[in-house]
Order: structure tokens, then sequence, then C-alpha cells
């Protein structure tokens, strides 16, 4: 190999070294806000807020009461027109006449007692079904929000790891390309200091 041409590897070499020391600071500055981003990154997401939004949720329907306000007011009703009538009829029906009224009046207050209770019963019945619906249907709830949470978490991880592991990876590339270059120069200097006539 002649002067010139080991002159021109050694050039080749030196710009291959400068190359990789120039911007050396910038690369190692980039590097360290790209692993300081992925940190940072790495923080947020695993602090988002993916919680169960429907694990609070409680059944509007557990605590339905019955209004026996109606059933109360009748059986008053009914017991105030007996009283009245055996009242009206004492007089009519002398005391075996009485006595007889007031066994079939109380008979018939005793039937429509329970139809107020009977009444009162229904009432329960659909309010323990209206509560068993509205316990179901928090529970289908909680485990929706349960499988939201649980995607929420993944896609949340996934993001994460791709954004940080990206920017990453390009600043690793980038210190490795530099150092490569440096000796890849290096080895070209020796190449050419060896293969110049002395």
């Amino acid at each position: 190999m002649g002067i010139g041409a080991a002159a021109g590897q050694a050039v080749g070499a030196l710009t291959s070294i400068a190359g990789g020391i120039i911007g050396g600071g910038k690369r190692r500055r980039e590097q360290q806000v790209a692993q300081k981003e992925y940190d940072i990154s790495k923080s947020k997401f695993q602090n988002l807020d993916t919680s169960n939004l429907a694990a609070n949720q409680q059944n509007m329907m557990e605590d339905l009461t019955v209004n026996t306000q109606a059933a109360d007011f009748a059986a008053q009703q009914q017991q105030q027109g007996i009283s009245n009538t055996m009242d009206s009829m004492q007089g009519a029906a002398g005391g075996s006449g009485i006595a007889a009224l007031a066994q079939a009046m109380a008979g018939q207050q005793s039937q429509n007692l329970q139809q107020a209770s009977s009444s009162i019963a229904t009432q329960e019945s659909q309010n323990q079904m209206a509560a068993a619906q509205g316990a179901q249907q928090v529970q289908q709830m909680k485990l929706q929000g349960a499988m939201g949470s649980r995607e929420a978490e993944s896609s949340k991880v996934s993001s994460m790891l791709s954004s940080a592991q990206d920017r990453k990876s390009a600043a690793d590339q980038a210190r490795a390309d530099a150092q490569e270059a440096i000796m890849s120069g290096i080895g070209e200097m020796g190449a050419a200091a060896g293969s110049s006539p002395i």
C-alpha cells in the first residue's frame, strides 16, 4: 500500500473516531433522558386509576318497605263501621239478635283483615323479588367493572412498555453505533500504521 493510500486510510480512521466521539455527550444525555422518561412513564402508567368503578354500587332495592297505610286505614274503617252498626242495631235486634249480628260482622271483619294481610304479603313478595333483581344487577356491574379494570391495566402496561422501550432502544443504539465507529476507526488506524512504509 502506498503512502497516499495509507494516509487516506488514516484520515478515514480519524474521521470514524471523530464521528464516534463528536456528539458522544449528546448521545449520553439522550440516553439518560430516555431512561428518565422511561422511569417517569412507567411510574405514571403504574399509578393510573384503573379501579373498578362498579365496586361501590349498592342494591337500591334492598331496603324497600311495605306500605301498610292503606291496610291499616281499611281495618280502622271496618272496625268503626262494625261498631257503628252494632250500636244502631242494639235496640232493634235485641240481645240475641245482636250476638248473631256481632258474630257475622266479626267473620266479615276477619275476612277483610285477611285480604289486607294478603295485600301486604304480595307487596313483601314483590319487594323481595325486586331486591333479588337489584342484587343480581349489582353483581353483574361489579363483574363488568372488574373486567374493564383488568383490560385497562393490561392496555396501560403494554403502552408503557412499548413507548419507553422504543425511545430507550433508539438511545442505546445511537451509543452502540458511536462506540462501533470509534472501534472501527481505531482498527483502521492500526491497519494504516501497519501498512505504511517506513
